[in-house]
């Protein structure tokens, strides 16, 4: 066990979201350690601190960075120390029958989902040798972890560990939306319903993919502004506006239904706003357990369908490199996704600048 002790930003039950000192052990049998430059704070971790997912133990919080990998474990093939990689949260087993079939953001053997390394176990303890846990198998608001090899998905040496970061989940999840999940066509239209940091990724995915129109919805004048920038189209005031009339009367219905919250409510009103034969795709994570109703009439009458969206239904060793790719080439602005810049002590304050209403991101840095 190392004995080194690293502030990390800890969420439990009884002591809330804090900071306590961590120790990592070496990397095993195929895992790696990385030295973290940059995390992003996403939803998914607000979703850990307000309550939504609950916990019976105590987590590492971030599953959103980028970093150096500093040392390998025996069986490490892939990668070495030195190389600039992305973490992919949800790390594939790569021996399931759905990664077989090319469909990893699906995996059945995968432990990220239950906050454990592969084989059960972390990487942590602390100064009283209690064992902490990854969240989502990385636990990225640290300076250092360990991983599975294939939660490392290497990347070019230019990429800003800042933009690196957001490739981890939310770029790669908005993106992934529009042209894995719902295959978006040149031409077709599309309305998306929330425009914080997933939302404006799936925006991007829509100006990438020459959808048209483009209708960005939301409560905040800041993120509908940020909206136009990544490309919408036509903003509309989600508080104010009936968006499935304005749809239907303006465009005839859309192809495409985004929902970037996680919201049931605002899920159930998706269908209405497509034309026939259109697709609502569900981005946004509720809360567990949460439901929704439709008019199963008419979703079998006019062949409108509901899209599940886990990770934009992406395999992160070959989205993220072609996201990175793509953003070097200048196209896709993920530079405008990103806000502050602040230290991993100032944790609880990117939360906050995560609930401001700017749709942009803030980068924590150990």
């Amino acid at each position: 066990m190392s004995s080194k002790l690293s502030p990390a930003i800890v969420f439990d039950s009884t002591a809330g979201m804090h900071s306590r000192e961590v120790a990592l052990r070496p990397a095993g049998p195929g895992e790696v350690e990385i030295d973290v430059r940059a995390a992003g704070v996403c939803h998914s971790d607000l979703h850990i601190v307000a309550g939504d997912w609950p916990t019976d133990r105590p987590l590492v919080l971030g599953h959103e960075a980028a970093g150096v990998i500093t040392a390998v474990g025996p069986g490490v093939s892939t990668l070495k120390p030195g190389d600039h990689v992305v973490l992919s949260w949800f790390a594939p087993c790569r021996r399931c029958r759905k990664c077989v079939a090319g469909q990893a953001w699906l995996c059945t053997g995968t432990q990220a989902v239950a906050n454990t390394l592969p084989d059960g176990s972390t990487p942590f303890t602390d100064a009283e040798g209690e064992q902490v846990w990854p969240y989502l198998g990385l636990g990225a608001f640290t300076d250092r972890l360990v991983v599975p090899e294939s939660a490392a998905v290497k990347v070019p040496e230019e990429l800003p560990f800042d933009v690196g970061a957001l490739l981890g989940c939310s770029i790669t999840t908005g993106v992934g939306a529009v042209v894995n999940t719902a295959g978006v066509r040149p031409g077709e239209s599309a309305v998306v319903i929330g425009t914080g940091g997933v939302g404006l990724s799936v925006v991007m995915g829509l100006s990438l993919a020459g959808a048209d129109p483009i209708v960005a919805v939301d409560l905040s004048p800041e993120r509908l502004a940020a909206a136009k920038r990544f490309g919408a189209t036509h903003t509309l005031d989600g508080g104010s506006a009936d968006v499935a009339a304005w749809c239907q009367e303006k465009l005839g219905g859309v192809d495409y239904a985004f929902e970037a919250i996680g919201s049931p409510k605002v899920i159930e009103t998706l269908p209405a706003m497509l034309t026939s034969g259109g697709a609502a795709v569900l981005v946004g994570m509720t809360p567990t357990g949460a439901t929704g109703a439709f008019d199963l009439f008419e979703l079998a009458d006019q062949g409108k369908r509901i899209l599940g969206c886990n990770y934009g239904s992406s395999i992160g060793e070959i989205d993220i490199p072609k996201l990175a790719r793509l953003y070097l080439a200048g196209r896709l602005p993920i530079d405008d996704l990103i806000g502050k810049v602040r230290p991993l002590s100032e944790a609880a304050a990117a939360f906050d600048d995560l609930k401001s209403n700017t749709g942009v991101r803030t980068i924590l840095r150990p």
